[in-house]
């Protein structure tokens, strides 16, 4: 997809396509970061930390109850 800035007062702005924005379940509501490495930016959406920590907590749960198969899966 190959989008153009648009001009909004002194600035400019990047218009998302509502496809994209439910594809990052985002709305005009939700937090952004923006980084960069220089040559990229990167438009990030914020999420809850308690939901990182839930699905860190899921995928810890999961490795350790099926730590075998997967290490079966890895040779």
């Amino acid at each position: 997809m190959i989008k153009r800035l648009t001009k909004h007062g002194n600035s400019l702005a990047l218009i998302l396509d509502r496809g994209v924005l439910d594809l990052l379940e985002i709305d005009a509501d939700t937090p952004l970061s923006i980084t960069t490495d220089g040559k990229a930016l990167v438009v990030t959406p914020v999420r809850d930390p308690a939901r990182r920590q839930a699905f860190l907590d899921a995928m810890r749960e999961t490795t350790r109850r099926y730590r075998g198969a997967f290490r079966r899966l890895a040779e």
